[in-house]
């Protein structure tokens, strides 16, 4: 049922002098608060809600087929954007269906709002069918949870919401119950005014608000004292490493890392998994650390200091038996700063404390040609798109099939954004690029997406379909769980059983990617080489739209 069909245009709640409800204020006082973008998968219990994203100007609703974009898009816009878009999400099994890309969002540090509709308070006690601990859902990957107390509060919750994502760096949601959104004359608060309740209530801060030293909700100002005493630390090192995370993935950052490496003794290193990172057209260089625990630790084993700038400590994904969680050599870990914190400060601070030079680095060299044709492989797909990569575009990467050999060639492209799956949920690739694209719609955005990760969240081919999006969609076809295989083969000694071939590869059927696009509005075609794929992206980046492009490996 459209909002429409179940309150009534605008022009005719005019006419029947119906006055606002509480959901009208809500949405108000969240558009207020910065608000304009709503990622919606709406249901029942949230109707009041979508007929007052019609009375509420400049807000723009976005619907998702499935929650796990909306919750996956309002990562990717807060990424781009540097602030927070809301999902509207239905009880708590909507709520629950987006949950892996909250996950995600809440490692990122990314400030989402999620507004989820609850049975009417009289209601609950009936144990209706839907019913849930709303709130015990929400907690795990949320940095604030609230569940409204009454119609008068909702504005103000609102705020309070928004304030939260903000300030403690991650998914704020809010419980809001059907009656409460129906019921009229609720007062609307004026944000800039300073109205009660406006500020998080630390009472309402989830296990994600500050899970350990150095996660979000960390907003201390940098200190002085501590920069010095580890540039004192690092002069007396023979070998440092510096990690960059948070912060310090910027242009600006990135120069600073530069000065800092130059001093000599001293290797920059990326986080594996950033939320965002300013890559190409110039810019120095920044590896990242290796996602397999032995390569890691390798990079890390001979360094006597391991300085975390906005970085969380090193540990393996998974544990193994013959290898140690922590990467880092033993009491070799400083934190200069924490995520949350000033860390392109704390750098400035550090590299005049060394005495770093001030010329400009050494740019890197431009990308090696790609073959000029032949069947297309990773390193191929990788070379082909970091040639052909538009200035300023955002690349949404999920999946290693490609992923890692295109990271290794970032810093030869054009100047780009990259955006990571920080939280290792898959799903996250494809939403996070719709997100992207409306956050920037003046950007081009690429989906560098592995087969398998496609198939959780593949419901974002139609809204980015539906609202026009400037999407270009790779997928590396190799129909298989290529990382499952490979961990099958380290950890079990073999990926060759029956059973594991069976829940490990993903053919047959064979998905028919085109086919698949093209049934949810896209644009799509197969390539098989080098030059096909050369073809396709110059089509892709110059036609107005999505696109999805298979490729064949």
């Amino acid at each position: 049922m459209t909002a429409h069909a179940q309150a009534g245009t605008a022009a005719e709640l005019a006419l029947r002098n119906v006055p606002d409800t509480a959901a009208t204020d809500l949405v108000r006082s969240a558009r207020r608060a910065g608000i304009d973008v709503w990622f919606a998968n709406p249901g029942t219990t949230e109707m009041p809600l979508v007929a007052a994203l019609d009375e509420v100007d400049g807000v723009r609703p976005v619907l998702g087929l499935f929650e796990g974009v909306c919750t996956g898009a309002a990562d990717g816009f807060a990424r781009i954007a540097g602030r927070p878009a809301a999902t509207l999400l239905h009880l708590g099994p909507g709520l629950a269906n987006g949950l892996a890309n909250l996950h995600n969002a809440r490692r990122a540090g990314s400030p989402v709002v999620n507004v989820v509709g609850e049975h009417a308070a009289w209601h609950v006690g009936f144990d209706p069918p839907l019913a849930s601990d709303v709130e015990g859902l929400a907690r795990p990957m949320s940095v604030w949870v609230h569940t409204s107390r009454g119609p008068a509060d909702l504005a103000a919750d609102a705020a309070r919401a928004v304030a939260a994502a903000r300030e403690l760096r991650g998914p704020a949601t809010l419980v809001v119950p059907l009656d409460h959104q129906l019921a009229t004359g609720a007062p609307v608060p004026d944000p800039a005014a300073g109205p009660p309740g406006a500020a998080p209530d630390p009472a309402d801060a989830g296990p994600g608000a500050a899970p350990d030293p150095c996660g979000p909700g960390r907003a201390e100002p940098v200190d002085p004292g501590r920069v010095r005493g580890i540039a004192r630390r690092i002069r007396t090192a023979a070998r440092v490493v510096v990690l960059a995370g948070d912060g310090a993935t910027g242009a600006r950052a990135r120069l600073t890392l530069a000065r800092i490496a130059a001093t000599g003794r001293i290797r920059v290193i990326g986080e594996t998994f950033p939320a965002a990172v300013e890559h190409g057209g110039g810019l120095p260089g920044l590896p990242r650390l290796a996602y397999r625990p032995e390569a890691a630790a390798a990079e890390l084993a001979d360094a006597e200091l391991v300085v975390l700038a906005g970085a969380r400590e090193p540990v393996s994904y998974f544990g193994y038996p013959d290898l140690p969680a922590r990467l880092a050599p033993p009491g070799s870990v400083l934190t200069l700063c924490s995520p949350g914190q000033d860390t392109g400060h704390a750098l400035d601070l550090l590299a005049d404390e060394l005495g770093a030079p001030r010329n400009a680095p050494a740019v890197p060299a431009p990308a090696p040609p790609p073959p000029a044709d032949g069947p297309l492989d990773p390193e191929i797909v990788a070379a082909v798109l970091a040639r052909e990569l538009p200035d300023r575009a955002i690349v949404s990467v999920e999946g290693g099939t490609c992923g890692y050999p295109f990271a290794r060639l970032a810093g030869t492209a054009a100047r780009h954004t990259m955006l990571t799956n920080t939280g290792g949920a898959i799903g996250q690739g494809l939403p996070v690029a719709l997100g992207a694209a409306v956050a920037d719609p003046g950007r081009p955005v690429i989906a560098l997406q592995s087969d398998g990760g496609a198939h959780y969240t593949i419901q974002s081919l139609w809204t980015m379909a539906r609202a026009r999006l400037d999407v270009t969609v790779l997928i590396a076809a190799n129909h298989r769980y290529g990382l499952l295989q490979t961990e099958a083969d380290r950890i079990c000694g073999s990926a060759d059983g029956p059973a594991t071939r069976e829940l490990t590869a993903l053919s047959p059927p064979r998905v028919d990617w085109v086919r698949l696009a093209e049934s949810y509005g896209v644009p799509a075609r197969r390539t098989r080489t080098a030059a096909d794929l050369r073809d396709a992206l110059g089509h892709s980046f110059h036609v107005t739209g999505p696109h999805l492009i298979e490729m064949e490996i």
